[in-house]
């Protein structure tokens, strides 16, 4: 067993974001085109823009490090993505499908905002200030969008509620 440096870490966590960012590129189209509400469809839409955004900018931190960005597949978002989509697809269209997608959502977000927090942490330590400032954005946007979610959900999950009273 080696001794990690705390930069060969910090990389190791930059790759497990890129991919876990790269994975969510894929899926967050299959989540829009399952949800029925039109705010949560969009937020979807919104973030698949944003999370473009935020794939650029982790390139641009490793072009700087002069790193590959391969080389670490992020199990933990393989799995959030897996037990979303099978959630959802577990139930019917409607707002209890759309709040299995907004719990699942969230429960990137938070995985996201964890892993962020992480990184900003390890840049500044490391004195890489414009990697620390980049990620800080996408820190951020992770948390704006928790945010969202959690007011769509207030709406869907009453939805849900009143779609099982009257059955």
């Amino acid at each position: 067993m080696r001794n990690f440096s705390l930069r060969e870490l910090y990389l190791s966590q930059l790759r497990d974001l890129y991919s876990a960012e790269t994975q969510l590129l894929a899926a967050l189209p299959h989540m829009a085109a399952n949800a029925q509400n039109p705010q949560l469809k969009q937020g979807f839409q919104n973030h698949l823009a944003q999370t473009r955004e935020q794939v650029a900018r982790l390139e641009k931190i490793f072009a700087a490090l002069n790193e590959p960005t391969s080389g670490k597949v992020c199990k933990a978002m393989q799995g959030l993505i897996q037990e979303g989509a099978e959630e959802a697809g577990e139930n019917k269209e409607g707002p209890v499908r759309d709040a299995a997608l907004i719990a699942s959502a969230q429960r990137v977000e938070h995985y996201e905002i964890a892993a962020y927090g992480t990184a900003v942490n390890f840049a500044r330590l490391l004195g890489e200030d414009q990697a620390a400032e980049l990620l800080d954005a996408t820190l951020q946007e992770e948390g704006q969008t928790d945010q969202q979610l959690t007011e769509v959900a207030q709406v869907v999950n009453q939805a849900a509620l009143q779609e099982n009273s009257s059955n």
